[in-house]
């Protein structure tokens, strides 16, 4: 029997909203079915259309079907196994072999239940028996959609990476990085000071790379120094370099980070923990671009753009009277603020796909990561940020035993439950006594509610188990505009 040519469509056909995913979904919503039987596929074309998003497609045999698969993008393939020149079981491993991003549903008679499960070794992601339940095949097939619609996603980010959301060496979709983008491209081709802040893992030093990249003037190389990690007897000698005999170890001359950076970039990271006396010849060199080597009487002058970055706040550092603040003005010419990863959730998708590409293993794919994974991600709160999420992907490659990256695969972190109460939330751009007076009355307010209830509302009890007297009880019930009448009726 002739296949029935494929219709096109004005329109690409797209899930009901219930089943939708976000971001931009690749493949049609189309399904070929593979049957030799055409009063079944008539019957199964019939059903499955009613769903007016759906395009359904036909024909004979599994030749047909291999061909039409490769002729355009379908989302399943609802296939018999008992079909003539190229039966079920050939059409998966071929399906497999040229990798096409396609479920695979198979249908069998009763009699052959161990050839389906045998077809879901090789492949099929669901079977079904004839004769066919219509409410049951309505539910495979919904289910199998939403999973596709997942990996149609994964392949549509994939292509993109190093497009529409890729600026340098910084892959994000979401508007508040693209802003950073922007700020990005309009100081790059400047030599002003860059500041950028951050939780620890954020990027800032994928972001100063970016800048120093993205500058056409800047020749020179990309130098980094981690402040925080150098002590701070070694830290004069590791920024400016040292002449021979200047100290007890140093048999030679040797330049300094800022002598190597000359021309391209300084990256000083953790800038907040410079010990006091470097900051104030941190400040000179800002200042007037000059520097003497240790144990030297030569001034070397050089060009050198500065981008520092720190996870903590410069401005509360200096109100602490940690930080120089004259040397956080001159610091603090641009200042980029880096969100962490829990406030650009869009972009896990993305950060997980391009993290399972890098640790795939040699002559393999990426591993595709399966939806009850990906819902854990998008749900977890990421302390860690980006750093974080790489770790766990890492692992899940590690781990898994197959193409696919399921929840016992990323760490016990990620896969614990929630915990019901609200981290604690730590702005350092706020003075401490701030924070700790909205901690306590928060803190206040709970437990004024819990002795209420306890008591039933009543100011004597509550007092009590307090150990505050009833006026300061009756004040606080004002103050926090507690309701007593609502415990009175528990």
């Amino acid at each position: 029997m002739p296949r029935t040519p494929p219709t096109e469509s004005s329109s690409p056909s797209s899930l009901p909203a219930s089943q939708s995913v976000s971001g931009p979904v690749r493949l049609k919503r189309r399904i070929l079915i593979a049957d030799d039987s055409n009063t079944t596929r008539v019957q199964l074309q019939k059903l499955l259309e009613t769903d007016p998003n759906l395009s359904v497609d036909l024909v004979s045999d599994g030749r047909e079907a291999l061909a039409a698969l490769t002729e355009r993008p379908y989302s399943i393939v609802l296939t018999d196994l008992k079909m003539p020149r190229l039966d079920g079981m050939q059409l998966i491993e071929e399906v497999q072999k040229l990798r096409l991003p396609v479920a695979i549903i198979v249908t069998t008679g009763y009699g052959s239940i161990d050839e389906a499960v045998r077809a879901m070794r090789m492949g099929a992601t669901d079977f079904l028996t004839k004769p066919i339940d219509l409410d049951h095949l309505r539910l495979v097939v919904a289910r199998a959609l939403r999973e596709r619609a997942l990996h149609d996603e994964v392949a549509s980010l994939r292509e993109q990476l190093h497009d529409r959301y890729a600026f340098h060496n910084i892959l994000s979709k979401s508007p508040r990085m693209h802003e950073v983008f922007e700020l990005i491209g309009n100081v790059a081709q400047t030599t002003t000071t860059v500041l950028i802040e951050g939780e620890t893992g954020t990027g800032k030093e994928q972001v100063a790379r970016a800048i120093h990249e993205a500058s056409s003037a800047r020749t020179g190389a990309f130098i980094a120094i981690n402040c925080a990690a150098v002590p701070e007897t070694l830290l004069e000698s590791e920024l400016f370099g040292h002449e021979k005999g200047a100290f007890t170890s140093a048999v030679g001359q040797r330049k300094g980070r800022f002598e190597l950076a000359d021309g391209g970039t300084l990256f000083l990271d953790e800038v907040g923990d410079v010990p006091a006396p470097m900051q104030a010849k941190l400040l000179r060199v800002l200042q007037e671009r000059r520097f003497e080597r240790v144990g030297g009487a030569e001034s070397i002058e050089v060009d050198v753009r500065v981008i520092a970055a720190t996870n903590r706040s410069l401005q509360q550092l200096v109100k602490d009277g940690k930080f120089r603040e004259d040397l956080y003005y001159r610091l603090n010419v641009v200042k980029i603020d880096l969100p962490p990863l829990h406030e650009r959730t869009e972009d896990i998708p993305l950060l997980a796909m391009h993290f399972a590409e890098k640790y795939a293993r040699p002559g393999s794919g990426p591993k595709q990561i399966t939806p009850e994974a990906m819902e854990i991600l998008l749900s977890y709160h990421w302390p860690g940020n980006i750093r974080e999420l790489e770790n766990a992907i890492e692992r899940a490659c590690v781990t898994s035993r197959d193409d696919l990256i399921r929840p016992e695969n990323l760490p016990p972190d990620a896969t614990a439950p929630a915990k019901t109460n609200v981290p604690l939330q730590v702005d350092l751009s706020r003075s401490l006594p701030d924070q700790l007076s909205e901690l306590t009355a928060s803190f206040e307010e709970r437990y004024l509610r819990k002795a209420l209830k306890k008591t039933r509302g009543h100011i004597g009890r509550t007092a009590h188990i307090t150990g505050l007297s009833r006026r300061s009880i009756s004040d606080k019930i004002t103050q926090y505009g507690i309701d007593k009448s609502l415990f009175k009726q528990d």
